[in-house]
């Protein structure tokens, strides 16, 4: 059987930066071929960044795309790489219009395989996703082919995320095609729970195509999604070859037992759903025997907290580092929700560039002062006090407000004391709010819901506790000074705007609240399913009725880290002005 060194490389990439995106190919390129790679691979639209959204529609966007493949091509072979065959998405556009009633030049989520200076094949992808985060029916047409390509005796189908998600496609046509490696580069953002998933749909796919799979992950973050790496290669009847780590930028290498291709024969004509085979042959001959090194292995796995604490610094690191802020400022009430926002900061950006902000009020407890400085002790954030209470005693004599106007006044004055730090010495704030508040409208427009980013903005209040336990406890078993202060864990939760208040005081117990709110906001559920599944009719119709009128509030609450499959924003998507109820 031909053997065949494969090269994974799982990247981060940035949404317009082409010309850093390219020297990050370049560069993990010049380190597969340095380790002895026959192919090389780079995630989904890596080129361009993922996802681009509308500027798939600017064709000033596509045609530097086009340019910069062709000038990736280029340099690859001027740098001493052109033998090398290289795989790398980017965004194309259709020579010619397509089914859908799409024109001639609409826009194709595309890939490309670079030799000796050429772009010697191209496809887009077939099956386009239109769910969640995904809107690729909007922009992007799709491709009707099987791409394959012969390398060193090995035919090699391509494919594009989604073809691996959907039943159908090129994971049969490669079967019935004689692929002896059936690859696919992806750019899958990251969801509790997903890399079990993955590994079953991999192991699902390869059973199908008949031959070894190997899936390429893409890594890092953009704007709300985080994307996890996790790559994973597959034999043919679902055995694990090799996974990548999480959350890691790195290149798998592997040496793969392949079947040989036909020498006498090329793949042609139609197969399963219609797809014509487009195959290149580049290099017809298998390789001279070698001793493999590289026979693959796993990365060890992160646990279900772990992950998703790693997730959510994973997000807030590139969406500061990507849009250029090198700080954050962040309003610390000595509670669990700022706490943990803090947490993450430091180990996002370091502690030297965090800055947190006490602003007690007359109904500020000795206990919440106390607690967010030894946060700051804890963790080495920069930290300061700054009362509100003559501001809050202006306002107060000039309005005479009462109630939860009067309430509502403190959280807006720390807001705006925050944004005006914010604009003072150029840190980005970011809000506390969690899901479980979020959902219910437990905030301040104006005032906690202030900010550039919400880092725990798809987190509900009960995850909020356990990630808190989790980080700690990691701390202690690296011998580190827990960043969050017992007394935060386990005080009861309160937004002290007014002497003994306590969340409960407004909302159910957290326990059940979380359980109803997933059950309708993560799994659509409505008011008869949920009250089936044995919850209190009263308390499923109170839950139902805050969430449906908050929708105008989240509306203006800063993007988040996504970690769950319904995350507010992109994934659930209600109108403001809505007069169906399921609470009714």
């Amino acid at each position: 059987m031909p053997q065949l060194r494969l090269a994974l490389n799982q990247i981060d990439s940035t949404v317009g930066d082409l010309d850093g995106n390219t020297e990050s190919i370049l560069h993990w390129t010049r380190h597969s071929a340095e380790q002895g790679a026959h192919l090389v691979a780079f995630p989904e639209m890596v080129l361009t960044g993922y996802p681009v959204e509308d500027l798939a529609l600017r064709s000033s966007f596509v045609e530097a795309s086009r340019a910069a493949l062709h000038s990736l091509a280029e340099r690859l072979n001027a740098e001493g790489l052109g033998e090398v065959p290289v795989v790398v998405g980017y965004l194309d556009r259709s020579e010619r219009a397509r089914r859908y009633g799409q024109p001639a030049g609409s826009p194709q989520n595309a890939g490309a395989v670079l030799h000796r200076g050429a772009v010697v094949l191209t496809f887009a992808k077939h099956h386009l996703p239109n769910y969640g985060v995904f809107d690729e029916f909007r922009y992007f047409v799709p491709g009707d082919t099987l791409p394959m390509v012969r390398v060193h005796g090995v035919d090699v189908a391509l494919a594009i995320c989604e073809d691996l998600w959907q039943d159908g496609g090129r994971v049969p046509a490669s079967c019935s095609a004689g692929a002896g490696l059936l690859l696919s580069i992806n750019a899958s953002p990251y969801e509790r729970e997903k890399d079990d998933t993955r590994l079953d749909l991999v192991r699902k796919r390869a059973q199908e195509a008949g031959c070894t799979t190997a899936y390429l992950a893409m890594i890092g973050g953009q704007d709300e999604l985080v994307f996890d790496g996790d790559s994973i290669v597959v034999d043919r009847d679902g055995e694990v070859i090799a996974r990548a780590p999480q959350f890691a930028e790195g290149c798998v290498l592997l040496d793969l037992d392949l079947p040989a291709a036909d020498p006498g024969s090329v793949p042609e004509g139609v197969v399963d759903d219609g797809l014509r085979i487009d195959h290149v042959a580049l290099s017809a001959d298998p390789l001279p025997r070698y001793e493999p090194e590289l026979a693959g292995g796993e990365a060890e796995r992160l646990g279900d907290d772990e992950e998703i604490y790693t997730a959510l610094v994973v997000g807030l690191r590139a969406y500061a580092a990507k849009n250029g802020f090198r700080s954050v400022l962040i309003g610390l009430s000595g509670g669990i929700d700022s706490s943990l926002v803090a947490a993450i900061a430091c180990d996002a950006v370091g502690a030297q560039n965090v800055y947190g902000v006490a602003m007690p009020s007359r109904y500020s407890s000795e206990h919440s002062i106390d607690d967010a400085a030894e946060l700051a002790r804890r963790t080495g954030l920069n930290f300061r006090t700054v009362p509100i209470a003559p501001m809050f005693d202006a306002y107060m004599g000039s309005l005479g407000l009462t109630g939860l106007a009067e309430e509502n006044l403190q959280s807006r004055l720390r807001g705006t004391m925050l944004m005006a730090i914010s604009n003072q010495e150029g840190h980005i704030v970011l809000a506390p709010g969690n899901k479980s508040e979020l959902a219910c409208g437990y905030s301040t427009l104006y005032g906690d819901s202030v900010g550039a980013y919400g880092p725990i903005k798809d987190v509900y209040k009960t995850s909020v506790f356990r990630l808190s336990n989790w980080r700690n406890r990691a701390a202690e078993e690296r011998g580190q000074t827990p960043p969050i202060p017992e007394n935060s864990i386990t005080k009861p939760p309160s937004a002290e705007l007014r002497p003994g208040q306590v969340d409960t005081d407004s909302l159910p117990d957290y326990d059940v609240l979380d359980r109803i709110l997933e059950l309708y906001v993560d799994r659509d559920q409505g008011r008869t399913e949920i009250v089936a599944a044995g919850y209190d009719d009263a308390l499923v119709t109170r839950i139902l009725r805050m969430v449906d009128t908050a929708e105008y509030k989240r509306r203006q609450y800063p993007p988040g880290t996504k970690i769950s499959a319904k995350g507010f924003g992109k994934d659930r998507r209600l109108p403001i002005t809505n007069r169906w109820r399921e609470h009714v």
